[in-house]
């Protein structure tokens, strides 16, 4: 019995072991747009439980548009809302990794779209849609599109802050449009620039709504693309599901159908395995087959015809009470909003108004300072200049004084060189006088010279006549003595009478004693005369010399005395 209780409680702690193994939650990673959340979810959660949750996480009220997408194999599927999670064929891993999309387009996103986080994550998603080339739109609408992207990103241009580059980590042009023109980064951020600069004023969620206005225009917005095939062996056509119907594309255009069928003019679309069936409410109209690759393929493309066309109906009905107070909501809250930014952009110019007064003030402010600096320089200059006009004042009353001491003696002196001047006239004048009666004895001194000399030449030739009368007499005498005694020849002169012959000789001696003394006298005395003369001359012209030297020294000393005594005159007057 003992042994049998053993084995039975060992059974019942294996069986609660088991029980205690199996877990109760599981982990899930959601991704958004713009964030990634993890939650923790519970086994028996369906699909609905988990898309709610994130709904509220994310602030989402408009919640018909979206949906979690997961990946299957090598195609995706949407989560179903009335399933459990872990009975779909969501990926094994974990957590669980879903995306958080928009599933549904609208037909006019300004009208449908209430929430500003519901046109947030739209933007976001057509955004990425255009980068990534599933919607394919004009290099000119590539450009538009990004000037509000780089509104809704930056905010208002500022040339100041926003410097040539700063789009260069942005991704904001598709890379077929990029690659479809030989232009360079910098020429694409000019053009984007030059856009966006003329959106000044719009809000982050007016510009990513103008964002969607222009991208529900693209042919490729909002639709959804399946490759079949219109009977079991051709695959040649796509097939696309968006908000207005469906459309039957050929595979190299995705921009232009062939053919298409409105919501409003389709009466039933059913599947069987991998074959599709649209039959139109005209019953006149051929009902479209096509085939699709694979079961799952045909389920997404029900889902989302049932789902689109939902939608399609619901905008053709009046507003649920529901989408009616979120709508009021959202325009109190627009208006508000727009209160706010009205509120904001008169606070912001008051503001950049203050700062520019502010600045002015402050530009003022430096510059009368550096006026008041220049004052007080000024004032500093100025107090030295008047000390050094003082100084210089003082020094030129002194030399006032001293130049009017110099005037009373320049005058002094003016009056002592005009007295001397006068003096040097009448010095002047005298020796002038001087000169001339010396000039005129120079003259009377070199007639008497030359009469003198005259008279001495008479005399001389009177003297040579003398001494040629004397010779002659003398001569005659000899011949009057030899013709009257003869002397015979080799014989002694007898000797001559004694009384004769002394008074012969006597009268002789005495003529001729009488005649050399007085030729003597007078040629001494002319010499004497003449060299006496010849020293006064001499004496005369030194004088005369040392008087026209005394009167160049007079002049000279006249001229050097003429500017001082202007100069004194000047300084006097």
């Amino acid at each position: 019995v003992s042994g049998a209780r053993a084995v039975n409680t060992s059974k019942i702690m294996s069986i609660l072991g088991l029980k205690k193994k199996q877990p109760k939650t599981f982990k899930v990673k959601v991704v958004t747009m713009d964030a990634e959340m993890e939650f923790s979810c519970e086994v028996k959660w369906k699909g609905k439980d988990l898309f709610d949750l994130v709904c509220r996480t994310v602030g989402l009220r408009e919640t018909w548009f979206f949906g979690l997408r997961y990946t299957v194999k090598d195609t995706y599927a949407w989560l179903k809302p009335d399933k459990r999670v872990l009975d779909q064929e969501v990926p094994k891993d974990s957590p669980i990794t879903f995306h958080f999309l928009a599933k549904f387009f609208p037909e006019k996103v300004e009208e449908e779209l209430v929430q500003e986080i519901t046109q947030h994550l739209f933007f976001l998603q057509v955004k990425k849609q255009i980068l990534e080339e599933e919607i394919l739109c004009s290099p000119e609408a590539s450009v538009l599109l990004a000037s509000y992207a780089v509104q809704a990103k930056y905010g208002d241009y500022d040339p100041n802050f926003h410097k040539p580059g700063f789009l260069a980590q942005d991704e904001l042009l598709p890379k077929r449009v990029l690659m479809q023109y030989q232009m360079t980064a910098d020429m694409w951020e000019e053009k984007i620039t030059a856009w966006y600069a003329e959106h000044r004023g719009i809000a982050r969620d007016e510009a990513e709504m103008e964002y969607l206005k222009i991208a529900q225009d693209l042919e490729m917005y909002g639709v959804s693309y399946f490759a079949i095939t219109q009977n079991k062996r051709d695959t040649d056509l796509l097939l696309g599901v968006d908000a207005q119907g469906l459309h039957i594309y050929s595979p190299n255009s995705k921009l232009n159908p062939n053919k298409s069928f409105p919501w409003s003019g389709i009466r039933n679309i059913s599947y069987s395995e991998k074959e599709f069936t649209i039959k139109p409410l005209d019953k006149k109209k051929d009902v479209f087959k096509f085939y699709s690759s694979q079961l799952r393929v045909n389920k997404l493309i029900l889902q989302l015809c049932i789902g689109n066309h939902d939608l399609f109906m619901r905008r053709r009905k009046v507003d649920s009470i529901e989408v009616q107070q979120m709508k009021a909501q959202a325009k109190e809250e627009k208006a508000r909003k727009k209160m706010e930014r009205q509120i904001l952009a008169r606070e912001k110019q008051m503001r950049e108004e203050a700062e520019r007064a502010k600045e002015e003030m402050e530009r003022r402010l430096f510059q009368l300072q550096d006026e008041a600096r220049l004052a007080n320089e000024a004032l500093l200059r100025s107090e030295e200049t008047a000390d050094l006009l003082a100084e210089k004042a003082q020094i030129a009353e002194e030399e006032a004084k001293l130049l009017a001491h110099k005037a009373a003696e320049a005058e002094q002196e003016r009056q002592r060189l005009e007295v001397t001047a006068m003096k040097t006239k009448e010095e002047k004048r005298l020796m002038e006088q001087k000169m001339r009666e010396a000039e005129q004895l120079a003259v009377k001194l070199v007639e008497q010279s030359e009469r003198r000399l005259k008279e001495a030449d008479h005399l001389k030739q009177d003297l040579t006549e003398a001494k040629d009368a004397e010779r002659r007499a003398k001569q005659k005498l000899l011949d009057i003595t030899k013709t009257t005694y003869p002397v015979p020849a080799y014989s002694a002169p007898p000797a001559p009478p004694p009384e004769a012959s002394n008074i012969s000789y006597d009268s002789t001696s005495m003529r001729l004693d009488f005649k050399d003394p007085d030729m003597k006298r007078l040629s001494m005395e002319i010499e004497r005369e003449r060299l006496e003369y010849m020293e006064k001359s001499k004496h005369l012209q030194d004088q005369l010399k040392e008087l026209k030297t005394e009167i160049e020294s007079l002049k000279l000393e006249e001229q050097q005395q003429q500017p001082i005594l202007n100069y004194r005159l000047y300084l006097s007057s």
